[in-house]
């Protein structure tokens, strides 16, 4: 059973979930923040939802947009990312301003997200840089010097999986002269090279 979208009254609320009466039954959907915050009891609202389907629970997330929603569902497909980190990371955080940090490379942004290190904020980014599209509005958050430059982001996977932060492999991977045609390994070597340097 796939429950793509629900519509109905807010029959009760908490701070992130919401109770959405469908044909006499009840729905809890787990919800940002912002949008329980939206609403009051009695209103009729309509969610995107994400049935998560686990071997003893099936748990519900709402959405107020679709774009919610795909940002949701693209966060959890990141390795140690799960449900209720994804939706922490969109009641702390605007979608549009999460989705211009994942962009624009700003680990230091999403790591003050409760739930949210420094190893899995770098997972994001790296993640989902290139798949997470950017809302037409601006925002207010800026991308990393790295993502306004050239790096090798093969040489910053292979840093990162060496123990090096995505700031530094990213800082190393600079260096690099985007004119020779070098192996990955020759890449990552000269990489290294930078940080003896340094």
């Amino acid at each position: 059973m796939v429950i793509a979208r629900i519509r109905g009254a807010v029959e009760d609320k908490g701070t992130d979930w919401l109770i959405i009466g469908v044909g006499g039954i009840g729905l809890l959907a787990s919800v940002p923040t912002s949008a329980a915050d939206t609403v009051d009891i009695g209103q009729t609202v309509g969610l995107y939802t994400h049935l998560h389907v686990r071997e003893d629970a099936l748990t519900l997330y709402g959405f107020r947009t679709r774009e919610d929603l795909a940002l949701f569902d693209q966060l959890i497909s990141v390795s140690g990312v799960g449900p209720r980190v994804a939706l922490g990371m969109l009641s702390s955080l605007e979608a549009p301003e999460l989705a211009a940090a994942i962009v624009g490379g700003r680990a230091d942004v999403l790591k003050k997200v409760p739930g949210v290190g420094q190893k899995t904020a770098e997972r994001i980014v790296l993640d989902l840089r290139d798949k997470v599209t950017l809302p037409e509005a601006g925002t207010g958050v800026e991308r990393t010097p790295e993502s306004q430059g050239s790096f090798d982001q093969d040489v910053v996977g292979a840093l990162m999986a060496l123990g090096y932060t995505q700031a530094e492999a990213t800082a190393a991977s600079e260096h690099l002269s985007s004119g020779d045609d070098l192996t990955l390994e020759e890449r990552v070597r000269a990489a290294l090279q930078a940080f003896s340097r340094s």
